[in-house]
């Protein structure tokens, strides 16, 4: 593997961490919550780097050591011990330029967020939004294991009890990170519920998957806004028959239209809508920022037509494929109970690869 030079490099982060160990030590930066908590986190995201750096360095001197033994000793023993440790250090400065060429892997910006997630039935009618409410239940279940907190925003329930869609936040560490390759459209193979011929089916479902965005990332005109209050409808009692609770907010500017209904409180409806509204704004934002990123989710969400897919939930097979990494899982039920790490790891390897071949 060819080394990467990061003499530069080092230098920029040894002064940059002795500055800031300096600042943070001063009595009117400790004193002052936010500062300190600024300097902090650039502390503790150099940190990692530099602590890279600074064992590449101690395996440089090592490995000049003992090829200086190894060359001007005459000792056959000492030799042989020498040789040794140079393979070992060899074989430990190898592994340790592939850490460093992933820690210099710009991060998405984004990767720490929490998310929306928006799941709509696709190709399929009934089973397709059969199918949207088990995955929406199967992310609750990966949120729970992680320790995540999930919050239902928007749904749209049919009959059956199935969803045409449903909306929900995911809020928890790098959630984003780790959830961002679920957008795309999911197929699902098998009986459905509604077929008496025991014939197998094929339907698709699209997810979405959103950074929530805060204000200060996406600035909203109130003046380019048209709010709408309505009547809910569906479940909800008397209710929702008597009080025009339900907001419905169009952004005039790009005529994206987001309802919120499920709460009783039109203050809150309001505050949920903006918040669905935001987030697809900076997924605007940051596609316009970047071509090649938006036509790539362009073709991972697709039409939910059953043709286009990354992912296949074959239920007679008891198997789920991801085709982006060619990965096959023979535990359907274990996947659907929130078992997806398994997709997620392999996904963010395949992202990790495809960006040190560009680095």
């Amino acid at each position: 593997m060819e080394r990467i030079q990061t003499d530069e490099l080092y230098a920029r982060l040894e002064a940059t961490y002795n500055s800031l160990s300096e600042k943070m030590s001063e009595p009117e930066i400790a004193a002052n919550p936010t500062e300190y908590l600024k300097l902090a986190k650039e502390f503790s995201d150099i940190e990692p780097m530099l602590k890279l750096l600074r064992k590449e360095r101690a395996l440089d001197k090592e490995l000049a050591d003992n090829q200086e033994i190894f060359q001007e000793t005459d000792d056959a023993e000492l030799r042989e011990l020498a040789r040794e440790e140079i393979s070992r250090i060899e074989e430990e400065q190898e592994k340790l330029q592939t850490e460093i060429q992933i820690a210099l892997i710009p991060k998405d910006p984004l990767d720490e967020k929490n998310v929306i997630i928006e799941i709509r039935a696709g190709t399929g009618g009934d089973e397709a939004a059969l199918f949207a409410a088990e995955l929406y239940q199967m992310y609750q279940y990966y949120a729970e294991q992680k320790g995540w907190k999930t919050e239902l925003l928007e749904a749209s329930e049919t009959d059956i009890g199935g969803f045409k869609e449903v909306i929900f936040s995911v809020n928890g560490q790098n959630a984003y990170s780790n959830l961002k390759f679920e957008s795309g459209t999911h197929r699902v193979q098998r009986v459905p519920q509604t077929e008496s011929g025991g014939r197998i089916h094929t339907s698709a479902v699209t997810v979405a998957v959103l950074p929530e965005a805060d204000d200060v990332e996406v600035h909203i005109d109130p003046a380019d806004l048209e709010v709408d209050t309505y009547r809910a409808s569906g479940a909800g009692g008397q209710h929702v028959n008597k009080t025009s609770s339900a907001i419905r907010i169009t952004h005039l500017p790009t005529g994206i239209v987001v309802t919120c209904q499920d709460q009783r409180s039109q203050h809150k409806n309001r505050d949920r809508a903006m918040m669905i509204l935001r987030s697809r704004l900076l997924e605007i934002q940051q596609d316009s920022q970047n071509e090649a990123i938006a036509e790539e989710r362009k073709s991972q969400v697709g039409s939910g037509d059953r043709s286009e897919r990354i992912r296949t939930y074959n239920f007679p097979q008891g198997r789920v494929t991801d085709h982006r990494v060619g990965l096959s899982l023979y535990n359907i039920d274990e996947v659907m109970a929130g078992g997806i790490e398994p997709f997620i790891t392999a996904l963010q390897a395949d992202a990790q690869e495809k960006a040190l071949e560009k680095l």
